[in-house]
């Protein structure tokens, strides 16, 4: 499971980095300051995703925690409603937090099974 969520998540970091990005350009292009800083905190979402998702692969403990503050910081920004789309990336980066909760505790019953065996 954790090879997974490190793939959906590296993947999806490139996705909401490429968007935000894209927002935040366009968006200071028209003058939309609040929509430009909504997109900048989007890109800063999608750097977490990729932190995210490396350590993912060896410390899912800290997955777990670098994917709830990309999902804080997220809904943070989706909330202003500038840019309404950084709400989907919120719920996706709270299940991938959640995955990698399962994922370390799964690994911490089996290395507590094999120490009792």
């Amino acid at each position: 499971m954790k090879i997974a969520i490190g793939i959906i998540s590296m993947f999806l970091g490139l996705l909401v980095l490429l968007q935000s990005c894209t927002v935040g350009t366009a968006s200071h292009m028209l003058g939309e300051q609040a929509t430009a800083d909504a997109g900048a905190v989007g890109m800063l979402v999608g750097v977490l995703y990729f932190v995210g998702g490396a350590f993912s692969f060896g410390l899912p403990v800290v997955a777990m925690v670098v994917f709830a503050v990309a999902s804080l910081l997220a809904l943070a920004a989706g909330a202003s409603g500038n840019f309404s789309d950084m709400t989907v990336w919120a719920v996706v980066a709270f299940i991938l937090a959640v995955g990698a909760f399962f994922t370390w505790r799964s690994a911490r019953k089996a290395k507590v099974a094999a120490n009792n065996a």
